[in-house]
């Protein structure tokens, strides 16, 4: 069933709570739905990676279709999921059925639907690993379309859904977790972890550990991590090597290094860093928060900020993992 909300507030609608309204908000059960609609629409999941920076004259279309269905063969699980469903709450779901795959990816906000556009990951794991395919509305073709996971294109935090913004609705995404199931215990803390712990033991602890780091948004209203951590080439890492000896950094397949965007910021001496009502968390640079008070240019200026001082001392351009919206739409930092 399709329902219409006029003049809602967006506040409660987004995780970084800034108090700006949308003129309407549209709200879909099933995903035949999405084909009767026309007009322009922004299609919003959670709002765990969206900041609205002012009041929103476009349809705002949420996604609430929720179900989960699992066909097992001798190699794995294939999973049908709904693009409304919470995906934590899918996560410990494929647990407590003993599918395992997905727990370096708990505790994630958003929805299942937001996963293959962000291409959510932690602790050395992509979702897009585990998507078989996404089924989408065109709405420039106006028709349905069936995504493999080649076509999805994914890289890091993107895809062909995050480059084109406004042309898919995403309604279903399939999963695979295969029986022969490993344990990924590679990457940050998780490498202290004992190399027989369960998964679900796995996930427990990825629950302890983004618990003890990044605050609580129904607590300090954020949007998670801010920054994308940024790829360098071999020549801008040793020129910072020379100036910051402990930077923090990948090794990545292609050569190039990966960088932690958090200690860059933290580097700068910028966490409790305030503009406004925003600021930069006092116990994770990453994060940005919403102090009670903060305004749309608020954020804006201190994300920007930020990436010029990055820019300054380590020569390198800051992307923005968050989607900042204003009226005409993507804000480009």
């Amino acid at each position: 069933m399709t329902t219409h909300q006029t003049a809602i507030s967006l506040k409660p609608l987004h995780t970084f709570q800034l108090p700006y309204s949308a003129s309407e908000v549209i709200t879909i059960t099933e995903a035949g739905e999405v084909a009767e609609l026309v007009g322009d629409y922004l299609v919003l999941g959670e709002g765990s990676n969206t900041i609205f920076t002012c009041d929103f004259s476009r349809p705002v279309l949420r996604i609430a279709i929720n179900s989960i269905n699992v066909e097992e063969t001798n190699e794995g699980f294939h999973l049908s999921v709904g693009a409304g469903v919470n995906w934590h709450r899918l996560v410990r779901y494929t647990l407590e059925q003993n599918m395992p795959g997905l727990e370096n990816l708990a505790l994630i906000p958003g929805s299942v639907g937001a996963a293959p556009v962000q291409n959510i990951g932690a602790y050395g794991v992509e979702v897009g690993e585990f998507i078989t395919s996404v089924t989408a509305w065109d709405r420039d073709q106006r028709e349905w379309r069936e995504f493999s996971q080649q076509q999805c294109e994914f890289a890091y935090r993107d895809s062909v859904f995050k480059r084109h913004p406004k042309r898919f609705v995403i309604t279903k995404v399939q999963f695979f977790l295969p029986k022969d199931w490993r344990p990924r215990l590679s990457y940050g803390a998780l490498v202290d972890i004992d190399k027989h712990a369960s998964a679900y033991d796995i996930m427990s602890a990825v629950i302890a550990i983004r618990n003890s780091k990044l605050p609580n948004p129904t607590e300090m209203p954020n949007a998670g991590s801010f920054f994308k951590n940024p790829e360098v080439t071999p020549t801008v890492f040793n020129a910072i090597l020379q100036r910051h000896p402990d930077v923090a950094h990948y090794p990545l397949a292609n050569g190039n290094i990966k960088l932690a965007a958090g200690w860059l910021i933290d580097k700068l001496g910028l966490k409790g860093f305030k503009y406004g009502g925003a600021a930069v968390h006092l116990k994770q640079a990453l994060v940005l928060v919403n102090n009670g008070k903060a305004k749309g240019d608020d954020v804006v200026a201190l994300a920007r900020y930020i990436r010029q001082k990055v820019a300054e001392e380590f020569g390198v351009l800051l992307e923005a993992e968050v989607r900042l919206m204003d009226d005409n739409g993507l804000i480009e930092l």
